[in-house]
């Protein structure tokens, strides 16, 4: 797990010193012998794991907006082992437990890195509900070239940065990561991808979403999860989840 570090406008140096998440913590999420939920179609013409809306929070959720259980993920793009629950779990929470109608799932983007962070949410969530879980997945499983990129620019990019207006860093911070081209190859125009790399008013809005997040409590490191609103303590594996969400009754 990344403890969080939330802060504004670099964090470079302390992103690049972050090799792999620290999961001592980690604990098996508690057991329980919930009554198994029944299943709950989609409506005729609709699949449960297509259906996805922005929620008030500033996430996006897929799935039953009535699903019994809520499963949200507090995540950082950046986050090794967040890129690893994602690569372990997208595919089997979607049609194991989303597709029933049981579960719905939350993701709600955290800068635990700060802009690096915050570059790579402006872009994933640049070609809204559509497409998010389908970018937010493929930036995770194509992570490990990112954070290569990342590593590779090093102390030459820091300093270019830091010449350039706080505006002006999370556009180039976009470009060294490779992720203008990355939300370009799966259908968001460049011109869009840059307009939304220099939205303020998005900008503002998911610093200060992570920002009450942390402020509040809920949330210390990424990933966090929640369930029904309930922490599930220390969890970070799709093997911790999946018992939780078992305990749930899903």
């Amino acid at each position: 797990m990344t403890r969080s570090v939330l802060a504004l406008p670099l964090l470079i140096p302390v992103l690049l010193s972050s090799a792999a998440c620290s999961g001592e913590n980690a604990s098996t999420a508690a057991t329980g012998n919930a009554t198994t939920l029944a299943t709950a179609p989609a409506p005729a013409g609709r699949n449960w794991t297509e259906t996805v809306v922005r929620t008030p929070e500033g996430g996006f959720r897929m799935g039953n907006p009535n699903a019994p259980v809520k499963l949200v993920e507090y995540g950082a793009r950046t986050c090794p082992t967040c890129g690893a629950f994602s690569r372990e779990a997208a595919e089997p929470l979607a049609k194991n437990y989303v597709a029933t109608g049981k579960v719905s799932f939350e993701f709600r983007d955290f800068l635990v890195h700060g802009a690096p962070d915050l570059a790579a949410a402006l872009l994933g969530q640049c070609g809204g509900t559509a497409v998010f879980f389908p970018i937010l997945d493929q930036m995770y499983a194509d992570q490990p070239a990112t954070l290569d990129r990342l590593q590779q620019g090093g102390a030459a990019l820091e300093q270019r940065l830091q010449s350039l207006p706080p505006r002006q860093q999370i556009a180039a911070l976009g470009d060294a990561m490779g992720l203008v081209e990355f939300v370009k190859q799966r259908g968001v125009p460049e011109a869009q991808a840059r307009a939304c790399l220099n939205d303020q008013a998005a900008q503002d809005a998911l610093t200060k979403s992570s920002g009450d997040a942390q402020a509040s409590g809920t949330v210390t490191g990424t990933p966090t999860f929640l369930i029904n609103g309930q922490a599930v303590p220390g969890a970070v594996s799709w093997a911790q989840i999946e018992q939780a969400l078992k305990a749930a009754g899903a």
